[in-house]
């Protein structure tokens, strides 16, 4: 059997170019027969594919295929030798019209990549799905992997006659088989054209729900989950939500729907939040909530949810050509599931301070790394293409469109919208067919006149890295005589300054008579190059808080003047505006981060002002900053008394928020992880699991494994009492849950069981490998200490033996921590020493493989730079 490893998978651009060159793809007939996934034994199952395609007279090309075996190729009505080698199938001698028939046995998957076969521990029942993208299609049946060679797809499939059954298609005929009545075919209508990464199956004992949209087009809804979840899923909220946004979306792009019906499937151990297969897009079962939830884990799902849809257009109707515009798909549908989510649902403008306060958080971190990347990327392979899925190609580019709708206007980059969409129809673009589109748009709209987009483009979408803003104030009796922005910005990739336009706003917030800091005045600037004077404030009464960026129209991180951070620090809680709070505390984390504030002034800022928060999100993205700035950003010495006091300040949280809120299961939810390090929140962790904790606190299987796992990793839970609950909760909640208190337990044999499993075995699944990770790496640090070495000798065979979705959770999750030394070298400390050795000896390892350690390395020594600040 082939050794499908990350390294022998790969597919580099210039390959798919000179692919695209020679083949154009007509229609795919697919055949996959899953009878054998009922047994526990079976590892594969057959699949056929029959492809009709053009090509050049006379080249050679090849399918993409990774499975156990290939039994028959068949071109034009000519047997060809089987030569498979467990990634491509040759195709020699093509004509200009030409068949091929491929059948082959695939593999089942336990990583989450090309078709998933999951048992639920509940009730035995057994579920499969298919996540493909970027290139795992070819895991389930032979094809031509890349964006840029749609066809047409027309699926079958064979499973137990009493499953749900379903793909992109709607199905036309469901037949029990002749020889075997307890199996069915099912037949499902033929695609538009559309890429390999987005066709899907799903089979099943799911729970099915069914309703009905009817607009421009008439659209059947349906939606699945698990059997064991169905009394815990709120179909009807998850319909509402998809009828308002096809109402939107249609109204918005001026284009139908043209992928007939839209299912939705939450399915389990799934490795992304949802994937926007046409016709049947695909969630994780975390929103399927069967503990209780928070408004902010509400928002996420109807976020996600309007983010898929987004994606029926940008992504699936008109797709990126290769994966360099992956933001052309990303960037976008991250922006359009905000904007949508703030004007259709009953959240409205709390979804961009969800935004400012999660999703451009997650940008700031990732373009900081030494991995960052222009919005438009360089991607050279396929593993390039698997890193890239970060937070710039989604959080940096729907930030960088805000700006854009701020820039050029709404009526203009919505009119561009729609124009792309009827120039490409089910075609491939790059950015420059976007640009096309909008530098049309912009001369036709009075108000946009003159923007030159190409200018724009090259400024924001072509450069690397993150611009800093900072107000210069001169003032004197209490008036400012001048102020001044000052940008700085480097790209860190060409070393040279990258100064960007930003059309953003200045709010001057004062108190007033009753206390509150109310925004006095919003002042619109264009800023540009490293100075940009504000003439419109001389003169003016000086505000206790200047912020730049109000609104949070740009992407930038924001430096507080010292008058500014003087009033945030002692008055955050005084500031009623939900956004500019939000970008006042965004500031104050960058700030932490960049060793310019002290964790210990932000940890403080936590426990004073985080009390008047009522939105659980936002607090909830505080807690667990300042549960960061304890535990990696301060010095070590004062990490127990940071620890205890946020400790405390949870706990009395956790007793007198609002029973039953949201905001008092994010203070408990945040105080189970502070307590795996500390035994002082031990009898409130035992009253609240005794039924006897905080009132109105539901200790449901969620929670009551966080608590164990609490106990767990801070030496106060043994092994029989988590098999005790184990045995009274069969749920995937509590099987995930369980595993990771486990390997929590501060013991060296248990580390090394669980070091083993992960790094030596193949026994586990994506969900218990990284459930597994998190349990090892909780409890004391210098149990881990043996490890540091043993990591960097493991990482070569982890990556050349796994895939490449399996590998990247082990090496990113195993990476060791250290603290700082004071008066040591930060390249003398151990891990850093080790990590810059292994980068420098392994020049030629995989770049997707060396990208993660440098991700690493550079967290780590931000982290000791802070330590020493």
């Amino acid at each position: 059997m082939p050794v499908f490893n990350s390294q022998a998978l790969n597919l580099s651009r210039a390959e798919a170019a000179e692919r695209a060159r020679i083949i154009s793809v007509h229609d795919y007939h697919v055949t996959v027969d899953l009878r054998s996934a009922v047994s526990a034994e079976a590892d594969g199952f057959t699949t056929q594919s029959i492809i009709t395609f053009s090509a050049v007279p006379g080249e050679s090309s090849f399918l993409d295929f990774v499975g156990s075996s290939v039994q028959r190729v068949n071109l034009n009505g000519r047997e060809l030798p089987v030569d498979y080698q467990g990634a491509r199938i040759v195709l020699p001698d093509l004509q200009a019209e030409n068949q091929v028939l491929v059948t082959a046995t695939a593999q089942y998957s336990r990583s989450g990549e090309g078709l998933h076969r999951y048992l639920d521990p509940e009730d035995g029942k057994i579920y499969l799905y298919t996540q493909y993208e970027p290139a795992d299609a070819r895991r389930v049946f032979a094809n031509f992997e890349q964006p840029d060679l749609k066809g047409r797809y027309r699926i079958e499939v064979i499973a137990p006659s009493h499953w749900q059954v379903a793909s992109n298609g709607a199905a036309e005929a469901v037949s029990p088989l002749a020889s075997a009545p307890d199996l069915s075919r099912w037949v499902f209508a033929a695609t538009e054209p559309i890429s390999s990464y987005i066709t899907c199956i799903l089979a099943g004992e799911y729970a099915r729900f069914e309703s009905h949209w009817s607009g421009v087009v008439d659209v059947p809804l349906a939606a699945y989950c698990r059997a064991s979840m169905a009394a815990s899923f709120d179909a009807e909220q998850v319909f509402e939500l998809t009828k308002r946004g096809l109402d939107y979306f249609h109204g918005l792009f001026d284009f139908a729907y043209p992928f007939g019906k839209y299912d939705q499937a939450f399915v389990p151990e799934y490795n992304l939040g949802a994937m926007e297969n046409p016709g049947l897009v695909t969630f994780s079962d975390g929103y399927v909530f069967t503990s209780r939830a928070t408004e902010m884990q509400y928002e996420q799902r109807a976020n996600t949810l309007l983010h898929e849809m987004a994606h029926m257009w940008f992504g699936d109707l008109v797709t990126m050509r290769w994966w360099d515009d992956l933001w052309l798909k990303e960037s976008f549908a991250d922006y359009m599931g905000t904007l949508a989510v703030a004007e259709t649902t009953d959240w409205g403008a709390q979804s961009w301070v969800n935004f400012a306060n999660r999703r451009k958080g997650w940008a700031y971190v990732q373009d900081q790394l030494p991995s960052t990347h222009p919005i438009v990327a360089d991607i050279v392979d396929l593993e390039a293409a698997k890193q890239n899925f970060d937070g710039i190609t989604y959080a940096k580019g729907a930030s960088v469109l805000k700006q854009l709708v701020a820039f050029v206007g709404p009526e203009a980059f919505f009119s561009a919208a729609r124009k792309y969409f009827q120039d490409h129809a089910f075609g491939n673009t790059t950015l420059q067919d976007f640009l096309t589109a909008l530098a049309g748009a912009t001369r036709n709209d009075a108000a946009a006149a003159g923007r030159d987009m190409d200018a724009w483009a090259a400024a924001w979408l072509q450069t690397a890295g993150i611009s800093t803003l900072s107000a210069e104030i001169e003032s004197a009796d209490g008036h400012y005589r001048r102020v001044r922005i000052q940008q700085q910005a480097q790209d860190p990739i060409t070393g040279r300054p990258a100064h960007r336009p930003h059309t953003l706003r200045i709010g001057l917030y004062s108190s007033t008579a009753d206390g509150t800091l109310l925004r006095t005045r919003s002042v619109p600037v264009e800023v540009s190059g490293e100075w940009t004077e504000v003439p419109e404030l001389a003169g003016d009464r000086q505000a206790e808080l200047l912020l730049l960026n109000d609104d949070d129209l740009s992407y930038a991180k924001v430096r507080l003047d010292p008058e500014s951070l003087r009033t945030v620090l002692g008055s955050l809680d005084r500031l009623d505006d939900p956004l500019a709070s939000t970008l006042c505390w965004s500031a104050l984390w960058n700030m932490t981060r960049d060793a310019v504030l002290p964790a210990a002034d932000f940890v403080g800022a936590v426990r004073h002002f985080a009390s008047v928060i009522t939105k659980d999100g936002v607090l909830a993205t505080l807690l667990d900053n300042a549960r960061i700035a304890v535990q990696r950003l301060s010095p070590a010495d004062q990490r127990p008394e940071l620890l205890e006091a946020l400790l405390q300040t949870s706990m009395a949280q956790a007793r007198t928020a609002i029973p039953g809120s949201g905001v008092q299961l994010a203070w408990m939810r945040s105080l189970a992880l502070l307590a795996r390090d500390s035994t002082s929140a031990n009898q409130l962790l035992r009253d609240t699991l005794a039924g006897q904790g905080p009132d109105g606190l539901a200790v449901d299987s969620d929670l009551r494994w966080r608590l164990l796992q609490a106990l767990s990793a801070n030496g106060s839970a043994a092994l029989p009492e988590l098999a005790a609950e184990l045995a009274t909760d069969k749920s995937s909640t509590a099987a995930i849950g369980y595993r990771c208190a486990a390997a929590a337990r501060p013991e060296a044999p248990v580390k090394a069981a669980v070091w083993s499993e992960v790094v030596e075995s193949d026994s586990l699944s994506n969900a218990e490998i990284s459930a597994s990770i998190e349990g090892f790496r909780a409890g004391p640090g210098s149990l881990l200490e043996p490890y540091r070495a043993g990591y960097f000798e493991v990482l070569d065979g982890i990556w050349s033996s796994r895939s490449i979705e399996i590998s990247s959770r082990i090496v990113r999750g195993l990476f060791p921590e250290q603290d700082a030394e004071p008066g040591l070298p930060l390249d003398q400390h151990d891990v850093v020493r080790r990590a810059t050795d292994w980068l420098a000896d392994r020049a030629e390892a995989p770049q997707a493989l060396r990208r993660i350690v440098i991700e690493c390395l550079d967290q780590l020594q931000r982290s000791l730079r802070a330590q020493l600040a």
